[in-house]
């Protein structure tokens, strides 16, 4: 969730889903936690009706349905906000994120955004990512922001959610056999060992590579990703936000990024690594917002 969608108008309506005693149960969970065990609990049932030789055509279907259940959860939550000023700050950047990277991906992208304590962003499978609203006001310039959402993309275009949700599928296959029979309640308590578990670091990576890819094809300067991590590192603990809580940042991630730009030059030597000769994100003091419901 560094960088967890898309608007071309306000956000799509869509039906409400999960219910109280689950959403009860999952307030007890940090938000990257709470997708896993989603994913987790909800694939585990796909399972039970689907051999292992699903095709890759039903793997989308299954990412399709995960998305559309953190779409109800959080809307259940009243967390979705349905029209804001901030949208059109936002729609800029998702509307050209969006033509840089849909071709990548066989869902349509949706950007949304949400309200909660700390500035984040994150994705889940079937297209949509969600970018807090505090997030906007957090983030220096254009560049960062429209890095923070290329990366999110990226893990959408290599499928790390649903990877890492059958990854902890197997996980619970073996510590928690009886999990849809026990019921979603004594299967969370259960898992609670997943707190400890978040994408690997290569899956990390892969995704700030593939986002600086996907910034530079968008028209946005990749070098926004950087200037976050070093920001984030040379923050001191307790004010690092949410937006890394998963997304464990290291110097090695800023090496990294840069080698890629001197690898390609052809890519990236046009953009200015210096964070002065970025925009200033311009956002309306204490916007107002209409939540959908």
């Amino acid at each position: 969730m560094i960088f967890l969608t898309f608007i071309n108008s306000a956000p799509p309506l869509e039906k409400p889903g999960l219910g109280g005693r689950t959403m009860n149960t999952f307030k007890l969970l940090p938000k990257w936690l709470l997708y896993v065990v989603v994913g987790t609990l909800w694939l585990a049932g796909v399972g039970a009706a689907q051999t292992q030789s699903a095709a890759q055509g039903q793997d989308q279907d299954e990412e399709l349905q995960l998305g559309q259940e953190v779409f109800n959860e959080l809307k259940a939550k009243a967390e979705i906000i349905e029209s804001s000023p901030l949208y059109d700050q936002l729609r800029t950047i998702s509307d050209a994120i969006t033509r840089a990277a849909q071709l990548r991906y066989n869902h349509p992208f949706k950007f949304y955004l949400i309200h909660e304590p700390q500035p984040n962003a994150f994705s889940t499978p079937g297209g949509n990512v969600y970018v807090v609203d505090s997030l906007l006001y957090f983030v220096k310039n254009t560049d960062e922001l429209a890095g923070t959402l290329c990366h999110e993309v990226s893990h959408t275009i290599h499928h790390d959610t649903i990877e890492l949700a059958k990854k902890r599928q197997r996980i619970a296959e073996r510590e928690v056999g009886a999990a849809i029979l026990l019921g979603p309640s004594l299967a969370i308590a259960l898992l609670g060992g997943l707190h400890s578990l978040s994408y690997d670091r290569d899956v990390e990576s892969r995704a700030d590579i593939t986002g600086s890819d996907v910034c530079a094809a968008a028209g946005y300067n990749p070098w926004g990703l950087v200037w976050l991590f070093q920001d984030f590192k040379d923050a001191k603990p307790e004010q690092v936000p949410q937006l890394l809580s998963d997304h464990p940042n290291d110097q090695n991630r800023i090496d990294a990024l840069e080698k890629h730009f001197r690898k390609n030059p052809s890519v990236f030597n046009k953009f200015n690594p210096d964070p002065r000769s970025s925009k200033p994100l311009a956002v309306p003091d204490k916007a107002p917002e209409v939540f959908l419901r």
